[in-house]
C-alpha cells in the first residue's frame, strides 16, 4: 500500500498575519490619521528659534552674536496661523535681541528666551494662556526640544533634526526651508490632510490649518 502524500496546504508554512507592504501601509495611514486628529486640536503653536526659524548657524563678532538668518516665507505661515485664530509663541534656550526684532515684525507677542529648561517654560506658558498641552503644537530640532515634544499634543521636527526626535513627531519636514509657509504643490491633497504625512510632508502651518478644516469637530475637544 502506497503511503499517503501530504497535501500542499498542510506542508506550506503558515503565513504571518499583519505583515508585508499592505499591512505596513495600513499602519502608516493609521498613524497619519491619528496625527491629523491631534493637529486639528491645536490652538497654540510654539516654535524653537535656532535651527527651526533659522538655518542653525550663529554668526559671531567680537561683541557677541551679530547675525541670524531667517526665511522670509515663514512669516506668511505665521500670519495664516494668526488669521485662523491660533496663538504663536517662540521658545529658545538662547537670548538674542535679533529674535525680539523678528518676533516684532511677525507680531508675535510671546517670546520666551534664555530658557534652559524648556519644559518648565512651556508649562508656564500653558498656564498663562489657558491652553491645554493637548491643544499645543511644538516644532524643534535638537535634544533640548525632546521633553517639550513629548509633552504637547502635536510635535513636529525639521528635516535635519536629531534622529530621536522623529519618534515624537507627527510631522517631520523633508527639507529645511518652508517650515511654516504654504507649498502650492500640495493644493491637490486639500481634501485629505490626514494622509499627507504618508506621501509628502507639508509645512507646519499648512498641515495644522488643513487638519482643522478637515476635522472641525476636534476643536475644543
Amino acid at each position: 500500500m502506497k503511503p499517503r502524500r501530504k497535501s500542499s496546504a498542510a506542508s506550506a508554512p503558515a503565513r504571518s498575519v499583519g505583515r508585508g507592504p499592505a499591512s505596513a501601509l495600513t499602519r502608516s495611514v493609521g498613524r497619519a490619521a491619528e496625527a491629523g486628529l491631534r493637529a486639528a486640536r491645536v490652538r497654540l503653536v510654539v516654535l524653537d528659534v535656532d535651527g527651526v526659524l533659522t538655518d542653525g548657524r550663529l554668526y559671531m563678532s567680537a561683541g557677541g552674536e551679530a547675525l541670524k538668518v531667517f526665511d522670509v516665507r515663514d512669516g506668511h505661515g505665521v500670519r495664516l496661523l494668526r488669521e485662523a485664530g491660533l496663538g504663536v509663541a517662540l521658545l529658545s534656550s538662547r537670548a538674542s535681541a535679533i529674535v525680539e526684532r523678528r518676533a516684532s515684525e511677525l507680531d508675535i507677542d510671546t517670546v520666551l528666551q534664555g530658557e534652559r529648561d524648556k519644559l518648565a517654560a512651556l508649562e508656564r506658558l500653558l498656564a498663562a494662556s489657558g491652553v491645554a498641552a493637548a491643544e499645543c503644537a511644538y516644532m524643534g530640532d535638537d535634544w533640548p526640544d525632546l521633553p517639550v515634544m513629548a509633552r504637547v499634543g502635536f510635535a513636529a521636527a525639521v528635516g535635519d533634526a536629531k534622529p530621536d526626535l522623529g519618534r515624537h513627531a507627527g510631522l517631520r519636514q523633508e527639507r529645511r526651508r518652508r517650515v511654516l509657509g504654504v507649498d502650492p504643490r500640495l493644493d491637490r491633497v486639500a481634501a485629505r490632510p490626514d494622509l499627507v504625512a504618508v506621501d509628502r510632508q507639508p509645512p507646519l502651518a499648512e498641515y495644522v490649518l488643513r487638519c482643522r478644516q478637515r476635522h472641525p469637530g476636534q476643536l475644543g475637544v
